[in-house]
């Protein structure tokens, strides 16, 4: 029988193999039946094939864009002392930017440039560009001329800059440091950031244009010029600023400068604020006139008054108050404001003291051309007397007691501080609108209005000011401009002629063709004749509701007024709720709006119109009604007009409580005048015809006939009396100069009544003065006064005034 055996028992005999060929026929052994198989691997993302056409799946997907991290080369610090950067930082802060670096700031500028510019802060210009970029920032966000190294304002444009540096330079381009506003997401950096994570290269948003800006607020867009067709339209231009919500500023002696106050306004703050509003008062008057050329000295000055004794070369010198003492019988000039000491007399108060003053003596300069009143702050040239040459002893106000210094100052000349221009103020030179338009110097970086500084944004609205107001205007004379303001006076709605006289007035413009209709409506209280809600006259709430009811039922006759014009409306003293406790008295200023309570009859008419025409008065298309407070502001193309809105019998209030002083004119002998006052006014037949002219101020020209003589007379008294009320408030700088017993003012929101700068108009409401339109020192001041014309029935008077063009205001009146 055979054996078999298996195969794995059967012998065989080893021979040598190749490694190849062993590799070759190797193979692993079978898995097991039950045993789990193992994964495949799983293929590259190369091999996987597309999926269908029509989804356009690529068959090799792109790999995501990862952006290269900047590769940020070290610097070694140094410890840079101050006085070694001092000269570079005064060649670019004061020298280049008119900036002006304290210690603390050099100090901290200094360690900034150490630690992030090291040795080369000097060699490679690195410490140079820093400085010029801070400069540019400091500037743009209005810091002021002051650069502090304790401000937040500092310490955050070193923590932005330090954030963008790279090896001591300024990164510049989409990772770097944002030409147009590194403190603000732009839409580029936002578009950028979105194409990264889809994996796509972002684009390049650095320009040729951004390295001419920094990176403050001087890139955001302001050369840009206006393609919306809401932007075309001269209104969208026009601002109405409530005296509550105007920036408050006060003027530091120390750092010569505007100071915005960050303290929240009261209406009950405490005593100290009203020392503030005395001392910020003084103070700006006082650097107003340093700058004034009259009170200016100088070595070539001071020769040429050695040389000649012509009185028109001296320089004026003010002397506080204090300084009088032991100076007696030596001539001074004076800067306080009169006060009415407890005893009666009248004195003169500074920040130094106070002195009784006698003006039994003084005249105007020049005569009988401004008011003199308690309250006001006034130029008096005179003598210092001691005590023991003054007349009369005891209680006389003049004891040095209360701040007051013993004796008195005789005063011979009174006048009031002369005003500034505009233009000087904010520093702007060259011909307005022209190609040498510059601003330099002044306090042209100080945002008074909260519309944007002259020196941020000046030359763009004055670009867009040319565009849409002047030249249309150079293109057509005869056109009526579409930035005319149409102020109507006193407006007493519980007299029934007045609406009757404001629906004529308004006809008159609503034929006007599209286009050239105008852009504002001012209608100015008191909208009743007696104090509402104070058991006068004018009856209670409901009354008072129902005369603003009318007045919406006139308004909504004009439609088209209402589609493109803005109704601003300033209350007077007799309207609510101010008038339920004032009783129709003086009441504090600045004083707010009429309650929405009366006027919600007068906002649905306006909406209406707005609807019907499809407009939105809140996107800026249609009109809209404003009522603001009692004074405010309205400005056009931001910094370039300013319109100050006034409501105020201020001129009645001046002749009764004004200072009578010696005129020039009067002889010595009182007797002797009131005899030549008494033969003018009744002439006798004997007397010579000369002696009843004498009393003129200017002699008729015989070609000119006996009536035109009379006319003239007539019209020069009343523009007289204009420029004089005109000068008085001008030169004040004040919209209430008088006591406070006299005229109230809420302490905390006293900034508001500055008119400093100066505005470019200003309208005084004033049915105690004759209407007028008259210019003062580049201001035009006009006063429409009441709407109906006293003594004149059936005529409407009211002033239209046109911005930019002429700059002119006008009386105009109208038959009804």
């Amino acid at each position: 029988m055979m054996s078999i055996q298996s195969p794995e028992k059967s012998p065989r005999k080893k021979q040598p193999r190749s490694p190849e060929k062993s590799a070759k026929r190797a193979k692993p052994p079978p898995p097991p039946f039950f045993a789990a198989r193992p994964k495949a691997a799983a293929p590259p993302s190369s091999d996987i094939p597309s999926s269908s056409p029509a989804f356009a799946t690529p068959a090799h997907p792109l790999r995501p864009f990862q952006p290269p991290a900047p590769a940020k080369a070290a610097v070694l610090p140094i410890i840079l002392p101050p006085p070694t950067l001092r000269p570079l930082a005064f060649r670019t802060f004061t020298k280049k930017h008119s900036l002006t670096l304290t210690s603390s700031a050099l100090q901290e500028l200094a360690t900034f440039i150490g630690r992030h510019c090291g040795s080369g802060w000097k060699e490679e210009g690195l410490a140079e560009k820093v400085l010029e970029e801070v400069a540019r920032t400091w500037k743009n966000r209005n810091g002021g001329v002051i650069v502090d190294g304790a401000s937040s304002e500092l310490k955050d444009i070193l923590k932005t800059l330090e954030g963008n540096m790279s090896g001591g330079k300024i990164m510049n381009g989409p990772r770097g440091l944002s030409r147009q506003n590194s403190l603000l997401f732009e839409q580029t950096e936002d578009a950028d950031l979105s194409k990264t994570r889809l994996g796509l290269r972002p684009s390049n948003t650095l320009t040729p244009d951004d390295s001419q800006a920094s990176f403050g607020m001087s890139g955001i867009g302001l050369d840009e010029e206006p393609d919306d067709a809401t932007l075309q339209d001269v209104r969208h231009w026009l601002k109405v600023i409530n005296a509550f919500d105007q920036p408050r500023y006060t003027y530091n002696v120390g750092k010569k400068h505007f100071e915005k106050i960050n303290f929240p306004p009261s209406l009950l703050p405490p005593a100290s604020r009203k020392t503030e509003v005395f001392r910020n008062r003084y103070n700006v008057i006082h650097q107003r006139l340093l700058r004034n050329e009259a009170f200016q000295t100088s070595d070539m000055t001071s020769a040429r008054v050695r040389a000649t004794t012509s009185s028109a070369m001296q320089s004026h010198k003010i002397t506080p108050i204090a300084n009088l003492l032991g100076r007696h019988g030596t001539s001074h000039m004076l800067l306080g404001m009169l006060i009415v000491l407890p005893t009666g007399n009248l004195a003169i108060s500074d920040l130094t003291g106070a002195i009784a003053l006698d003006l039994s003596q003084a005249v105007s300069i020049p005569e009988d051309s401004a008011w003199f009143t308690p309250g006001m702050i006034v130029l008096v040239d005179g003598v210092y007397e001691e005590e023991e040459e003054s007349v009369g002893m005891g209680l006389s106000g003049n004891t040095g007691v209360g701040g007051t210094i013993g004796g008195r100052f005789q005063g011979f000349f009174i006048g009031q501080p002369p005003c500034e221009k505009r233009r000087a103020t904010l520093g702007v030179s060259g011909l307005e609108g022209g190609a040498d338009h510059t601003i330099g110097g002044g306090f042209g970086w100080i945002d008074f209005l909260g519309v944007g500084s002259e020196r941020a944004c000046g030359s763009r609205m004055r670009r867009i000011e040319q565009r849409l107001l002047r030249q249309p205007a150079l293109a057509d004379p005869d056109k009526a401009s579409r930035g005319r303001v149409v102020i109507v006076g006193e407006l007493n709605l519980d007299q029934p002629r007045t609406l009757q006289a404001l629906k004529k007035i308004l006809s008159l413009y609503a034929t006007d063709p599209e286009g050239s209709t105008p852009m504002t409506f001012v209608l100015a209280g008191n909208f009743t004749t007696h104090a509402v809600m104070a058991r006068g006259g004018s009856g209670g709430s409901i009354e008072y509701k129902e005369f603003f009811d009318a007045l919406a039922s006139t308004l909504a006759d004009f439609p088209m007024l209402l589609t493109t014009a803005t109704f601003v409306f300033v209350p007077g003293d007799n309207d609510g709720w101010v008038s339920a406790f004032a009783g129709g008295a003086s009441v504090p200023l600045p004083r707010k709006p009429v309650p929405d309570l009366f006027t919600s009859r007068i906002r649905r008419v306006f909406a209406a119109a707005n609807s019907e025409a499809g407009l939105s008065g809140a996107e800026g298309t249609g009109g809209e009604a404003i009522w603001t407070s009692n004074p405010s502001r309205i400005s056009v193309f931001g910094p370039n007009h300013e319109i100050v809105l006034f409501r105020d019998d201020i001129s009645a209030r001046l002749r009764r409580s004004s200072v009578r002083l010696k005129s020039k004119s009067a002889p010595a002998d009182t007797a002797v005048a009131e005899d030549v006052s008494m033969s003018g006014a009744n002439p006798m037949p004997s007397s010579p015809p000369a002696a009843a002219s004498e009393a003129m101020d200017i002699d008729p020209s015989p070609q000119q006939p006996p009536l035109q003589q009379q006319q003239q007379q007539e019209l020069s008294h009343d523009t007289l009396a204009a420029r004089k009320l005109v000068k008085t408030i001008l030169d004040q700088g004040y919209l209430a100069p008088f006591r406070p017993a006299v005229r109230p003012v809420h302490w905390d929101y006293a900034p508001a009544l500055h008119l400093y700068p100066l505005p470019t108009a200003l309208v005084l409401v004033d049915t105690t003065a004759p209407p007028f339109a008259v210019t003062y020192e580049g201001c035009h001041v006009m006063n429409p006064g009441s709407v109906l014309v006293p003594g004149r029935r059936g005529v409407a008077r009211w002033v239209e005034y046109a911005v930019g063009v002429g700059k002119n205001g006008r009386v105009r009146e109208c038959t009804f």
